[in-house]
C-alpha cells in the first residue's frame, strides 16, 4: 500500500486548492479524472471531492473567486500558507522559508517567480516528485498544520475540506478535527490604531489614560550639545 502511486493525486489536489481562475476551472474535470484513475484515496474520499469539483464548476466564475479569496486570505486558521500557522509573523518564519526552499532545490526544483515555499499547494507539488514512501514521510511532517486547517474549513462548511482530508489520508493520518482557539478577523488583527491611540506597550497606560511624562534634567540637556 506504501509504494502505490502518488504523484498524480497530489498533482490534482495541489491544483484543487489554487485560486480557481479560469485555467484552473477548465482543469477540473481532468483533476477528477486523474483522482479516480490512481485511486490511491478511499472511494468515499474520492465522491466528496467529486462533489467539490462539480460545485465550483457549477457556479458562477465571479462567486467561485470570492469566495477563495474570502474564505483562504481573510482567515489565520485557514491560510494556506503552513508557517503562518507555526511562526506567524515571528522573524523565524524567514529562516524556515529559506530551508524548505533550499529542500526544494536540492530536488533540482526551483519556485516559480512570487510563489512562497510553504504554500500547500506548492508543497503537494514537491511532494509529488518524490518516491512514495518519501512523500508520504515528507507530508506526515506537514499533518498536525494540515488537520488544523482542515478542522478550521470543516468548521466552516467548506468543500475545501475533504482536499486537506486527502491529504491527510496521504500521510496516513486520521482525517479528524481539532480544537481550535478563536481567532480575531484578519482585518482586525491587521487594523491600524487611530492616531494618538492604542499606541501603548507594556509598563505604559491604556489609550484614555494618563501617560507617563519623562523629563530631561538640565544637566543632562547641557550635555547634549553642538561641538
Amino acid at each position: 500500500m506504501s509504494n502505490r502511486k502518488l504523484a498524480h493525486t497530489l498533482r490534482a489536489l495541489a491544483w484543487l486548492l489554487r485560486y480557481p481562475d479560469a485555467e484552473a476551472r477548465a482543469a477540473l474535470p481532468a483533476l477528477v479524472g486523474a483522482l479516480r484513475a490512481e485511486a490511491a484515496l478511499p472511494a468515499p474520499r474520492l465522491d466528496e471531492l467529486d462533489l467539490l469539483a462539480t460545485r465550483l464548476a457549477a457556479l458562477p466564475p465571479m462567486r467561485v473567486e470570492a469566495d477563495y479569496v474570502d474564505l483562504f486570505d481573510r482567515s489565520r486558521q485557514t491560510s494556506l500558507h503552513l508557517f503562518e500557522h507555526v511562526h506567524g509573523d515571528s522573524r523565524d518564519r524567514g529562516p524556515a522559508m529559506i530551508d524548505l526552499a533550499q529542500t526544494y532545490e536540492r530536488a533540482g526544483l526551483r519556485l516559480a517567480e512570487g510563489e512562497l515555499p510553504d504554500y500547500l499547494p506548492v508543497v503537494l507539488e514537491f511532494a509529488s516528485t518524490q518516491p512514495p514512501d518519501a512523500a508520504r514521510a515528507f507530508l506526515a511532517e506537514t499533518a498536525h498544520i494540515v488537520r488544523a486547517i482542515f478542522s478550521a474549513l470543516l468548521k466552516r462548511n467548506s468543500g475545501y475540506a475533504s482536499v486537506l482530508a486527502g491529504v491527510l489520508d496521504l500521510a496516513g493520518e486520521r482525517a479528524e478535527p481539532v480544537v481550535l482557539a478563536e481567532e480575531p478577523p484578519l482585518d482586525e488583527t491587521w487594523e491600524e490604531p487611530a492616531p494618538f491611540e492604542g499606541c501603548s506597550t507594556a509598563g505604559q497606560s491604556k489609550p484614555g489614560q494618563p501617560q507617563p511624562i519623562h523629563i530631561v534634567p538640565p544637566a543632562t540637556a547641557q550635555a547634549r550639545h553642538v561641538v
